[in-house]
């Protein structure tokens, strides 16, 4: 018998701080190896004033792909099935089924993205501190890295939603990320004014700032690639009609779809 009312209310109300709180917990637990690498760090920087050294910096490149990225992509997951409506599904078996199933996907996915950062951030360093004469290539570097940390958000959406392979996991990351720019600042942002609330308030780090975040996320993705479904369908209509008038509009609206919908039919239930 549903609950209404006060209580009814109330009662919402505490699932989903659950929800939020068990995902989000999940996704600490099998995010710890490089949680507790980033915490050796701050407190390094904070008892020293010096940066986080290269000694923490590595293990956690390693590690990443391994732990982060699987348990980042199992966390998207549940916060799919909440955005499309789904939210009376078992926490605990959903994640860690998304975990498994995710995981060569996010992994192999993590190692391209780790080493593009690595060697992205790397090559900033070497322009602006060893080449001053080349530091408008530092500054290229650090713009294209805050792209691909951008479409960090994109690819995890799109684990969630797909089957793909991971070729494609990435490359409609990226395209996505160009053709929806705003949207996916606008979850940028979001992440930002988390993060920050979650730093002044650190006992709010294990219930609930990655699931925010994750959520807010792929809200945004279901929008900016539901648009950009319906710019592919109108496309295709005008290849449809005009394709003896306009040759060329036609294969544009070819491309396109060709690029966005290559794992349309793998939709995950």
């Amino acid at each position: 018998m549903e609950t209404k009312g006060l209580m009814g209310g109330l009662y919402k109300i505490t699932e989903w701080i659950m929800r939020i709180a068990g995902s989000n917990l999940y996704w600490v637990l099998c995010s710890s190896p490089i949680l507790l690498l980033l915490v050796l760090g701050l407190n390094y920087v904070a008892s020293t004033n010096m940066p986080i050294p290269f000694e923490i910096y590595m293990p956690m490149a390693v590690l990443a792909p391994f732990t982060l990225f699987p348990a980042t992509a199992a966390l998207f997951s549940v916060t799919r099935k909440w955005v499309m409506g789904e939210t009376d599904l078992g926490i605990t078996k959903l994640f860690f089924r998304s975990y498994k199933d995710n995981y060569k996907q996010s992994m192999l996915g993590g190692i391209f993205y780790t080493l593009l950062i690595v060697i992205m951030y790397v090559d900033y360093e070497v322009y602006m501190k060893q080449f001053k004469n080349m530091q408008i290539l530092g500054i290229v570097m650090l713009v294209l890295l805050f792209f691909i940390l951008l479409s960090l958000f994109n690819f995890f959406s799109l684990v969630a939603h797909f089957h793909m392979k991971v070729k494609m996991l990435i490359k409609n990351a990226i395209l996505l990320t160009v053709l929806r720019p705003f949207r996916t600042l606008s979850t940028f942002l979001t992440a930002v004014v988390i993060g920050l609330i979650t730093l002044k308030f650190t006992w709010l780090i294990p219930f609930g700032f990655a699931t925010l975040i994750a959520w807010m996320a792929y809200f945004n993705f279901n929008i900016a690639y539901t648009k950009v479904q319906e710019k592919v369908e109108r496309l295709r209509q005008v290849e449809e009609e005009g394709t003896q008038a306009d040759g060329e509009t036609g294969e544009d609206a070819e491309s396109m779809a060709a690029e966005l919908t290559e794992g349309e039919d793998k939709e995950k239930n």
